[in-house]
């Protein structure tokens, strides 16, 4: 048993250092390389920070228990982790409908991209997107944070997530059940909608493109976040939306992995291989690197 924690341990590890560095080099090649100063890869920064964010609130803390095993929190710390957990995956839902309105308008009305998706509406949307979050956040996190805990208090769990703390509550949950079912419609009903729709015209419009490699080019510009959003939307539906009747606790576990872990990991990878600038902005990072240690 031990063996085995030290590999899970060191594979989570393994992910997390990768997370935040490949997250890291995004942040970095979009501040500093001129080609990249555009709304798309300014939301592609604003992804990455968030996804910083989220591992840092989740990963540490789960290290611990691979570790040990089992491991104790206070429960403010736990509503502090469940507060920021949710804040950021709020603020990921808002901000990719952003990204894809964004997409949206660069391949639906590419005369007027410029004019519409100025900096300083760039800033708003994201300014907007975080303001929503916390308060979102705030109301499931009050709600929750009301309830009594009078059992043992063992959350056989990876992280202080909301299903698991509503189960070993012996308060009456249903109506912090009911609020967190509406907050779904603004979160992930909403979000996603708009996402399909966005999608559905950018489709019809590549669609009318007469070439082939104008049609290809055109998709490619948004397949990252496509691949993105597939990913984020799937396992967040599965965890909060489909109903938990015959679904394992492994199961439950894994769902949560793979949009806590699993996607802060790849979103660096999909967008830098499967984008042509940021490979480029990458070369050329490397290029200059080694003529500065050349000239020292």
């Amino acid at each position: 048993m031990a063996v085995y924690n030290l590999l899970l341990f060191t594979l989570v590890l393994i992910i997390y250092m990768v997370t935040i560095c490949g997250n890291y080099l995004i942040i970095m090649l979009v501040y500093y390389s001129k080609t990249l100063h555009s709304p798309m890869y300014f939301f592609l920064s604003q992804l990455s920070i968030s996804d910083i964010m989220l591992t840092t609130d989740i990963a540490p803390n789960m290290l611990h228990i691979v570790l040990h095993e089992r491991t104790s929190i206070s429960l403010s710390g736990c509503i502090a982790q469940l507060y920021v957990f949710g804040t950021i995956e709020t603020f990921e839902c808002f901000l990719l409908t952003v990204m894809s309105y964004d997409r949206y308008v660069a391949i639906c009305s590419p005369l007027h991209y410029v004019s519409i998706m100025k900096q300083t509406l760039c800033i708003q949307l994201v300014f907007a997107s975080w303001i929503f979050s916390c308060t979102i956040a705030s109301i499931s996190t009050l709600g929750v944070s009301q309830l009594e805990y009078c059992g043992p208090n063992i959350i056989d769990y990876l992280f202080c997530d909301l299903n698991p703390l509503l189960e070993i509550s012996c308060s009456d949950t249903s109506r912090v059940q009911m609020k967190i079912t509406l907050l779904c419609v603004p979160v992930l009903i909403f979000p996603f909608l708009v996402i399909v729709v966005s999608y559905t015209y950018i489709v019809l419009t590549i669609l009318k493109i007469s070439s082939f490699s104008g049609r290809l080019k055109s998709f490619s510009t948004c397949s990252s976040h496509l691949t993105v959003v597939f990913i984020f939307y799937g396992t967040l539906i599965a965890v909060y939306l489909i109903p938990k009747k015959g679904q394992s606790q492994t199961i439950s576990k894994i769902m949560s992995l793979l949009y806590t872990v699993f996607t802060p990991f790849v979103n660096p990878f999909i967008y830098s291989l499967r984008n042509k600038e940021i490979k480029d902005s990458l070369k050329m990072l490397y290029k200059n690197k080694r003529i500065f240690i050349q000239n020292l």
